[in-house]
């Protein structure tokens, strides 16, 4: 038995985290939650929106929506069953669904999945939002957009010659905002879990809009309620974030055990630059890639899907890794991603990744996205993401060459032990 196949096996045989419960439960209601296919579910998508055919440099103007703009307390209560969608990805049935997705292994591509499952999360919103007053066959003026990805897990690796289905439902809104739980199941095997945080924005994008409260209504659904409320405060306070969260007392040591273990002949002032065999620089594990979108991945307001850039930034990862490691690792969890700012479809992309943290067979890896104006080529940061993989050896320790790589090492510790730590 392969590596691959020992760690789906072992992860597999640890738990089983679909949603039974509400999957169920809503089946038992009778209600058809099918959504056909996730080709179709993009199509829709386009249609509820009002999307032309055919790429304009300049989007159709949506003004004329914005009369229809409704206010919060006109707006009726939902519950999780009215959002709640199942999606068929036919790798078994459709070869060029298959060959888009299935790597060199032939398992499922880890960020062509993470990109279906955004798109999922973009239409369960608009399952979720209802309009009492929008006149039939009117674009929905409203436009749905990822502004943070809490985590994604991904429990087995997933075969490329067997169809996967797709799940998920609103499990919490605020205002403007939704947070989405996505499930994919193969065979009636978990294969993964994400919870996707959206907002709404207006027709024009200029503006925040209002969505339907949700209700709990079953026994279940407030479990699944009290469960999002409970990140939502943690989020408030993320233990992650730098600048959020202060150096620990055993974090500031840590920075002087690693001062003292990379420093040189002067005390205060030197560092040796030569690697020794028991470790290696972050700088050194670098690997960067720049990336040209195109019109078919953009939205209604031509700009990227974040899909697709968690996509190229998993996949960006999973090469610095493979490097670092010496052979195919496995990629297992993705946490907190955000997106700073919108890329435009005119934009060029710049993702670097860095191995940040590793502790025996696992990788912490950084990535950053970097948006480049394709006029002024001037260089905003759009994204920060996060990813664990597991190797099939233990790996060469990572240590910081700067300040700001220590930094970046204990943020990818911080990481790791939230991923070592997740229920």
């Amino acid at each position: 038995m392969n590596f691959l196949s020992r760690c789906a096996k072992s992860v597999g045989a640890m738990r089983s985290r679909g949603p039974r419960g509400l999957r169920f439960l809503f089946q038992d209601c009778g209600d058809d939650h099918s959504s056909g296919t996730m080709a179709e579910i993009t199509e829709k998508i386009k249609e509820q929106v009002g999307v032309e055919m055919g790429y304009h440099t300049i989007p159709k103007c949506r003004a004329g929506l914005l009369k229809y703009h409704p206010k919060l307390e006109d707006l009726p209560e939902r519950s999780m069953k009215d959002s709640y969608r199942t999606a068929v990805l036919p790798l078994g049935s459709d070869v060029k669904v298959r060959e888009r997705h299935v790597n060199y292994l032939g398992m499922v591509r880890g960020g062509r999945l993470i990109e279906e499952m955004d798109m999922l999360a973009i239409w369960i919103c608009h399952c979720h939002v209802k309009l009492p007053s929008l006149p039939r066959n009117t674009p929905l003026p409203y436009t749905f957009v990822t502004l943070l990805v809490d985590s994604v897990e991904l429990l087995v690796q997933a075969k490329a010659d067997i169809d996967l289905m797709l799940s998920g439902h609103v499990s919490w809104t605020g205002t403007s905002s939704m947070e989405i739980s996505i499930n994919v199941r193969q065979q009636e095997q978990s294969i993964a879990k994400g919870i996707f945080l959206m907002v709404a924005r207006n027709a024009t994008n200029t503006g925040p809009a209002p969505v339907n409260p949700l209700k709990p209504t079953m026994e279940q659904e407030k479990i699944y309620w009290e469960a999002a409320k409970e990140r939502k405060k943690k989020k408030t306070t993320p233990s992650t974030c730098l600048d959020k969260t202060p150096l620990t007392e055993p974090e500031q040591k840590l920075m002087y055990e690693l001062f003292m273990r990379t420093r040189g002949t002067d005390i205060l002032w030197e560092r040796s630059n030569v690697e020794k065999p028991d470790f290696s620089w972050i700088s050194s594990t670098q690997r960067s890639t720049v990336l040209l979108p195109f019109p078919e991945n953009r939205n209604n307001h031509n700009t990227i899907y974040g899909g697709y850039i968690m996509r190229n930034a998993v996949e960006i990862c999973y090469i610095t890794a493979s490097f670092y490691a010496g052979r195919r690792p496995v990629w297992q969890y993705l946490s907190d991603v955000a997106f700073f700012q919108p890329v435009h479809v005119t934009s060029i992309l710049k993702l670097t990744a860095y191995v940040v943290y590793t502790s025996d067979k696992h990788m912490q890896l950084m990535a950053v996205a970097n948006v480049l104006d394709a006029n002024s080529f001037s260089e905003v940061q759009t994204n920060a993401f996060h990813l664990t993989y597991l190797s099939e050896h233990k790996v060469k320790e990572v240590l910081p060459h700067s300040y700001q790589e220590t930094v970046w090492h204990i943020i990818g510790r911080r990481h790791f032990q939230a991923f070592q730590n997740r229920k």
